[in-house]
């Protein structure tokens, strides 16, 4: 998971360096660490100060242990990491939310 405001600037970092040198390059835009549903509801909770009820069940067959990316060329070409915490990715995102109950309109 990533914060989108970290997104977007990692998308403008990447297209300053395109800029400058027209090959291609591919970048792992994210935190680097893995984060499970359950740290996710956590989050939130913290976040937003609420409690949000849920049951624990055994992994679906077919669902990955872990999965996260590994920003660190991002990092060493163009001087991009993300700097937002699983808690702001909470928070903002709720707040989006309360403030925007139908969605983004046109």
């Amino acid at each position: 998971y990533i914060h989108v405001v970290d997104l977007a600037i990692g998308h403008v970092k990447a297209l300053d360096r395109h800029e400058n040198d027209s090959g291609l390059h591919i970048y792992n835009l994210g935190t680097g660490i893995g984060y499970s549903v359950l740290d996710m509801v956590k989050a939130f909770e913290q976040a937003n100060n609420i409690a949000i009820p849920y049951k624990q069940v055994a992994r679906r067959p077919g669902d990955i242990a872990t999965c996260y990316s590994d920003p660190s060329l991002a990092a060493k070409e163009l001087g991009w990491t993300a700097e937002r915490d699983l808690n702001a990715m909470m928070k903002d995102t709720w707040n989006w939310q309360k403030n925007n109950p139908q969605g983004y309109r046109d």
